[in-house]
């Protein structure tokens, strides 16, 4: 079996297109092209891509947090329907905390849909824990969020944490015929 190429990018004003029609396979519209464009020329917003040369699809992946003091804001963990369950997920989320730590921030959090089972399992096994519920929270339906957070990114034993998921992200990947190329 022939495995396909997956790279990491930081996304850029160029990707716009392909962000927002990632955006309605995932969420339906949740940001506007212009709010995509707010993350990319902020310096306190990353907006991280998982692309393949191989697929037609621009954007397999991305993610997204907000640096506010010391605190990682996950604003954005999103997988093109016709790549779910292949661990790109799991690929975006490592990304996003190592970048959340090679930028000195001290903890990350992020709010989910209370019914979002996959997503809660995927945030657990990176060892996110709930820290409250904001009631009615989203306006589509008035669904509650959980609002999760993960401690100790600056923690001397958070690097080791890094390699570990690191290595379970890559063995993830390859059962699906996934090469991470930039992984390190």
């Amino acid at each position: 079996m022939i495995s396909s190429k997956l790279n990491l990018k930081s996304l850029t004003a160029q990707d716009l297109n392909a962000i927002v029609e990632l955006d309605q396979a995932c969420f339906g519209g949740l940001w506007t092209c212009e709010g995509y464009q707010r993350e990319i020329d902020s310096p306190n917003s990353d907006l991280l891509g998982l692309v393949s040369p191989t697929s037609s699809t621009k954007i397999l992946g991305m993610g997204c947090f907000w640096s506010i003091l010391e605190e990682a804001h996950i604003t954005i963990v999103a997988v093109h329907p016709q790549y779910q369950r292949q661990g790109l997920g799991q690929a975006i989320l490592y990304f996003l905390l190592r970048t959340a730590g090679d930028r000195g921030m001290e903890r990350a959090t992020l709010e989910v849909r209370a019914s979002n089972l996959q997503a809660i399992s995927l945030y657990q096994k990176f060892g996110f824990q709930t820290a409250g519920r904001r009631r009615r929270y989203y306006q589509d339906n008035g669904e509650d969020a959980l609002i999760l957070w993960l401690p100790d990114l600056q923690y001397p034993q958070f690097p080791a944490k890094l390699d570990h998921w690191h290595n379970i992200v890559v063995d993830n990947l390859q059962k699906y015929s996934w090469d991470l190329v930039n992984s390190h």
